[in-house]
């Protein structure tokens, strides 16, 4: 079954942190690799939210759990490790991360459906259109190096939200 592009609102954040784990695990022991305690720290952060986070919020994050501030270019690091073998995606217009909730080959295109109410990404399967614009590249001649859409609007959680108004999710005052 193909998980939701979008997690309920009460979901449970620790079985998606715990399930990223046991992947990024299983991930770098068929590759031989090491999910050190830095890339572990990172990888935790970006799977207890389903929002992008920069790399200093996720500085700031492990600096809250763990009592010690890392240093940027551990995280950044970290991150890089995380991308390259899947782990986690850089969301370009925001300059942010989000850990991969998908289990897809590294070269698959990906879609971002960005939430503009409640801030929330969701990664869509975007197989045929891959497909389409290799092919279009490929015709081309045109050798690409990272391919992903971001798209933004409303997801279906608030757009219920909308129509239900004793739903509506209460926000914090500021």
């Amino acid at each position: 079954m193909t998980p939701a592009v979008f997690p309920a609102p009460d979901h449970d954040h620790a079985r998606c942190t715990a399930d990223a784990i046991v992947y990024a695990e299983a991930v770098c022991a068929e590759r031989a690799e090491r999910l050190t305690a830095p890339r572990r720290q990172v990888l935790e952060v970006l799977a207890s939210s389903h929002k992008p986070i920069g790399a200093y919020e996720i500085i700031d994050a492990i600096a809250r759990k763990h009592k010690t501030r890392p240093a940027p270019i551990t995280v950044y690091r970290a991150l890089e490790f995380l991308m390259k073998h899947g782990l986690v995606h850089r969301i370009e217009s925001r300059n942010a991360y989000l850990a991969c909730i998908h289990n897809h080959d590294k070269d698959a295109l990906v879609a971002f459906l960005m939430c503009n109410t409640c801030g929330l990404v969701g990664e869509a399967s975007t197989d045929a259109l891959g497909q389409q614009l290799a092919a279009t590249a490929k015709k081309a001649g045109f050798q690409y190096t990272m391919s992903v859409i971001e798209i933004t609007g409303t997801c279906s959680n608030c757009r219920s939200d909308r129509r239900a108004p004793s739903r509506r999710r209460k926000r914090p005052s500021a």
